[in-house]
């Protein structure tokens, strides 16, 4: 049956019609849980949406490595009037920023013509140069701050993906149980009135045979309507309930799946007796959720690109203090005749101070970004505790439905052997079919609680993961 469903699979990620495969319909083919899930991780596009953020994050990155980069500009021009040759110059330069705040320019001078400015060498000329923060922009600047903040966003853009997988996972398992409740509800009521129909007719033989009162054909009949009946609903509710998990199944070309009827839950897990299962440790669970939960991520993250944000700030209340020097050389070699005593004598050198007189603009910036800060140190406590809350409460419920687990069972088996010992008891005419129809009712009224508590506690399983952040 796991080929049928991988070839069903697979040939509907492909594009080809449901309809062409569905031809195999009395072969029903089985999806489990986490085949369900690699379809969800794979093509639904909240999931492909969450791996974009994360591309995106990256090629902001990538730009935000721009402020960095080397730059190569030229500037020339020419002016002649009446025939007179004002000026005609030519600069080409090259500046390479570094992290510090300090940037390095090197460049040629070609100027010619009657008219130069008086600053202006004539000639060709060479220049190596160096600007040094001293102040403000030395520790922290708007370059350095962005790419800090891009490559924090690259590494938070990982967590929102995880956050983005880990709801839509639970969503999808959630919708996963309902269906596969809804299959067994269904399937134990299939049973049910094959069990019925079989006893109808034996009742009907018994009237013909003078052996059963005419009123127990009725009573026969109106108890397999009445499943009947339940069995239709039943249906329903089961291919309701693909539809709405078809909600997360897509295909590669990204258009959605619908869920053929020929596909039915796996059941595999009904086997396993939960009361044995051991239940994962409550502090381990905590732990976990502590170190590794995605929206924890996240707020360390934001805190890290507010506290950047933060440095930033804290340079508007210092002053600008920018010392820039040069060394010049005629002729394009700067390095030409190379001396100490020439460089004493070839230089240019400048000095840039300048400060706020009531650093409003400083003072404002920084105490906005330290609130901040702040507040989002509350919204993760806040959240460290409804995540710390979720976990307990999960782990409660998955203690608690394993106990009624337990407890089903035992009343299932239980009403199972009235049932069968009233059913024997009616064969051999002690019994009533009212009696007899009374404790089947028990017996399937515990079989489909029985059958709501174990897809409940897989379904709390599922909410455990998703409250510690593991569903990935």
């Amino acid at each position: 049956m796991k080929r049928f469903l991988i070839l069903l699979i697979t040939y509907s990620l492909s594009g080809i019609p449901v309809n062409s495969i569905a031809q195999v319909k009395d072969s029903l083919l089985e999806l489990s849980q986490e085949e369900f899930l690699n379809i969800v991780r794979t093509y639904h596009p909240v999931a492909r949406q969450a791996n974009l953020m994360v591309d995106r994050a990256k090629a902001e990155l990538i730009a935000a490595r721009a402020g960095f980069d080397p730059l190569l500009y030229m500037s020339a021009e020419r002016k002649t009037f009446d025939g007179k040759n004002y000026y005609d110059w030519f600069h080409p330069e090259l500046k390479i920023p570094t992290w510090y705040g300090i940037e390095v320019k090197a460049g040629l001078e070609e100027n010619l013509g009657d008219l130069l400015n008086s600053e202006s060498t004539p000639g060709k000329s060479s220049y190596l140069g160096v600007s040094v923060p001293l102040a403000k922009n030395l520790v922290m600047d708007k370059r350095r701050a962005v790419l800090q903040q891009a490559k924090v966003f690259r590494e938070q853009s990982k967590a929102e993906r995880s956050i983005m997988l880990n709801d839509l996972l639970f969503d999808a398992s959630y919708s996963y149980w309902n269906w596969v409740k809804e299959y067994m509800v269904y399937r134990v009521l299939e049973e049910t009135i094959t069990v019925n129909q079989t006893r109808y007719g034996l009742v009907k033989l018994g009237y013909r045979q003078g052996d059963r009162p005419a009123i127990d054909t009725t009573e026969a009949l109106a108890q397999l309507q009445s499943f009947q009946l339940a069995r239709n609903d039943a249906w329903l509710r089961f291919r309701n309930a693909g539809l709405e998990m078809s909600n997360y199944m897509w295909q590669a070309n990204d258009t959605p799946f619908y869920m053929p009827p020929v596909v039915i839950p796996d059941t595999s897990w009904n086997t396993i007796n939960l009361n044995n299962r051991s239940l994962p440790v409550l502090d381990t669970l905590l732990n976990i959720a502590a170190m590794s939960h995605p929206k924890l991520q996240s707020y360390d993250f934001k805190l890290q690109m507010l506290d950047i944000d933060r440095k930033l700030k804290f340079q508007d209340m210092l002053p600008v203090m920018n010392v820039k020097y040069n060394i010049l050389n005629s002729g394009y070699n700067v390095f030409k005749g190379a001396s100490w005593g020439y460089y004493e004598n070839n230089y240019k050198f400048g000095f840039d101070f300048g400060i706020p007189l009531r650093l409003s603009q400083g003072r404002g910036q920084y105490q906005a970004a330290k609130i901040k800060i702040a507040e989002t140190n509350l919204d993760l406590s806040q959240t460290r505790l409804a995540i710390e809350n979720k976990v307990k409460f999960y782990f409660n419920e998955l203690a608690m439905l394993q106990t009624q687990v337990g407890i089903a069972e035992d009343n299932y088996n239980n009403y199972l052997r009235l049932y069968r010992g009233e059913d024997t008891r009616f064969r051999i005419g002690e019994s009533s079919l009212f009696l007899l129809n009374a404790r089947e009712n028990k017996v399937l009224e515990s079989r489909q609680k029985l059958v709501e508590l174990k897809t409940k506690f897989y379904t709390s399983y599922q909410a455990l993961q998703w409250s510690t952040g593991q569903l990935r």
